[in-house]
């Protein structure tokens, strides 16, 4: 919001942006939430602090070895845990999953079962064998895993690490286990590494291929950019937010290959039920019947899940997660006594955890099924998205609401999963592009100054969704149009104060941060990390260069590379041809262009430009035969992915 003030007798306009107080109708809205849901239930304020141990050190403050903040617990100060007033610019829904989020540090499970929470968006679960202990999930960063072992065996005896395992694919599950075991371990059979059937593919899928544009989106979808406070960043529902330290793998040592195998490491018993394209395409449940303990993974949590989640990735099958869940209940339901997720607290009682699972089931499936009802009926993707809606038997379960996925988003998501993106209407096959579509609605609408005075009108009525659809036309449009970017930055935050979602009340204030401030990079998490280049095997790594590949470009330079990988004894022929790169394993080419031996790692350091060609053959670190020239115009043919394109701009704007 642009604001003015006189000085000296002038009216002045002060091109500093201020964030806007809540409006009228958000504060009734927001009032009105109180109404609705049950917030005299304080079961989960009781549950999530049950077992509590020990505090996070440093008042929550982790930092890398630069001396940087990667972590910072104490930035969600500002929330008064002794106070039940709630600001006019949250949802009261989401401050009290706030409130509950920021109960961290390490808490005892069930004896033999530990868990060190908001210390990242995720847990880490720490069980106690005979001997040793087995990691479940080392968060996001390597330092924040570090600093979780660290509290832990602060407080419990010091034991060898003696098996981690990664209960699904995404990186907060995997992304700091080097903050805990290292890979030389792991090559000496002291640590083993368990993960579930599909984990690497899935990984690098997520992380490394559509990487760039999946870490931009995150930006927002965790409130990265924006600072934490009551107009600001209110968690993320699924956790606080994201580290923005270093991210690491360790490739898997055993593979989880089905449901009922069993596993005993260090005296542990472990049976598995496989959940693949449940929250993760690669993903696992798992039971430990000696602490009548189910270990749920992610997919019975604290909140509605991401059928789709906004940052960017593979539609979940609903209809398979409701059955996983489902299982769970028929294989370890007799048994189970508590039941703990890799994000938020655990449920215990046999009664409760049975409660607790089949509403999460009959959440998904009712999601599922009614989506698909009004489909069946003719209903587009966003009609359904609108119309449905949970009976109350499901909705006002506080872990039923829509803190991370939203029943919004979430039915739209089911749709795309069985239909795409079409709606069936033709006028809609092919539309034009959003900035030549923008410029066509500007003119069609009266022009810039009819929209602005509109919208103006209806943002002074509330109607803060129709004006945010319009505006972005008009901003697309006319990128260069102030009023117009001050009026939706103001609309987009309304809608935020009004979101019990935190990923979407994210999503809100960091368009309108940047529609005042325009692009700044600050630390994020970045899946598109050195150490996740160098572990992904080397044919993912192949895959990797064919999505960085100029394809019009390439097409116009054909060529043959030999690669004679030579620590790890492999060769590969790459070709580009017809714009494409195709490799082909155990082949070399003698008709290629250029034949490079060369060890893996320096290799990554050559294709990530770390490194020269020239800088390696000074240190012999790089044999060549062919024109050397050939290898800088491969390089060449390879696009620099930026980190940091508008999303609530057109592309080509400049900041």
């Amino acid at each position: 919001m642009i604001k003015h003030f006189i000085l000296n007798g002038l009216l002045i306009f002060s091109s500093m942006q201020l964030i806007a107080d809540a409006s009228s109708f958000t504060k009734d809205y927001n009032q009105n939430v109180l109404k609705q849901l049950p917030f005299d239930n304080k079961d989960d304020f009781e549950e999530s602090m049950k077992g509590f141990i020990a505090p996070l050190p440093n008042n929550g403050v982790i930092k890398n070895d630069k001396n940087e903040v990667v972590w910072n617990l104490s930035s969600y100060d500002f929330v008064d845990e002794k106070k039940e007033e709630i600001p006019d610019t949250a949802n009261p829904s989401l401050w009290r999953q706030l409130k509950l989020l920021r109960k961290a540090g390490l808490f005892k499970v069930v004896d033999g079962i530990y868990q060190v929470r908001s210390a990242d968006l995720s847990n880490m679960t720490i069980i106690e064998g005979n001997s040793g202990l087995i990691i479940i999930d080392p968060l996001l960063s390597k330092e924040t895993a570090k600093a979780a072992i660290e509290l832990y065996y602060a407080n419990r005896p010091k034991k060898e690490i003696k098996a981690v395992i990664y209960t699904h694919s995404h990186a907060d599950h995997f992304g700091g286990v080097k903050g805990v075991i290292s890979q030389a371990d792991v090559d000496a059979k002291k640590v083993q590494v368990i993960a579930p059937y599909g984990f690497t593919e899935s990984a690098l899928d997520e992380n490394i291929m559509a990487g760039n544009v999946m870490s931009r989106r995150a930006s927002y979808m965790y409130g990265s950019l924006l600072k934490p406070g009551p107009e600001g960043q209110l968690s993320a529902g699924l956790g606080l937010t994201t580290s923005s330290g270093e991210i690491t793998l360790i490739l898997p040592t055993h593979l989880i290959t089905k449901t009922g195998e069993e596993m005993t490491i260090d005296g542990v018993k472990i049976v598995f039920l496989m959940a693949p394209g449940s929250e993760a395409p690669s993903e696992m449940l798992f039971f430990f019947p000696d602490f009548k303990a189910l270990a749920a993974a992610e997919d019975a949590t604290h909140t509605m899940h991401n059928l789709y989640t906004l940052r960017g990735a593979k539609v979940r099958d609903a209809r398979a997660w409701a059955s996983y869940l489902n299982q769970a209940i028929e294989m370890f339901g007799a048994e189970v006594e508590v039941v703990f997720a890799q994000h938020h607290w655990p449920k215990w009682g046999n009664a409760r955890v049975i409660d607790f699972i089949e509403k999460q089931r009959d959440m998904y499936k009712y999601i599922h099924d009614q989506s698909l009802r009004l489909a069946n009926e003719g209903f587009n993707m966003v009609e359904i998205g609108e119309k449905l809606q949970m009976p109350d038997s499901l909705a006002k379960e506080w872990y039923n609401r829509g803190y991370y996925g939203s029943l919004n988003h979430n039915a739209k998501s089911v749709y795309n999963f069985y239909l795409g993106w079409f709606s069936g209407n033709p006028s809609t096959l092919h539309p034009l592009p959003i900035v030549e579509e923008s410029k066509k609605q500007v003119e069609y609408m009266g022009g810039a100054h009819a929209i602005l005075e509109k919208a103006k009108k209806d943002f002074d009525q509330g109607k803060y969704r129709w004006v945010a659809q319009v505006l972005n036309y008009l901003v697309y449009a006319e990128p260069g149009n102030k009023q117009a970017k001050s009026l939706l930055a103001d609309t987009l935050e309304q809608l935020g104060y009004q979101n019990e979602n935190g990923t979407w009340r994210n999503f809100y204030l960091s368009g309108a941060k940047e529609l005042r401030e325009g692009v700044h990079p600050l630390a994020a998490a970045n899946t598109l990390s050195p150490d996740m280049v160098t572990a992904m095997p080397i044919e993912n790594f192949f895959d990797y260069l064919s999505i960085k590949l100029n394809g019009l470009k390439a097409a116009e330079n054909p060529m043959s590379i030999n690669f004679d990988i030579h620590d790890q004894n492999k060769k590969y022929n790459l070709q580009i041809k017809n714009g494409v790169l195709n490799y082909f394993a155990n082949k070399n080419n003698d008709s290629a262009d250029l034949s490079i031996a060369i060890n893996r790692k320096d290799l990554d350091s050559l294709i990530m430009r770390k490194v020269t060609m020239e800088d390696l053959t000074k240190s012999n670190k790089v044999s060549i035969k062919g024109e050397e020239g050939s290898f800088k115009k491969f390089l060449s043919l390879f696009d620099t992915f930026n980190p940091w394109f508008n999303l609530v701009e057109p592309i080509n704007t400049k900041n």
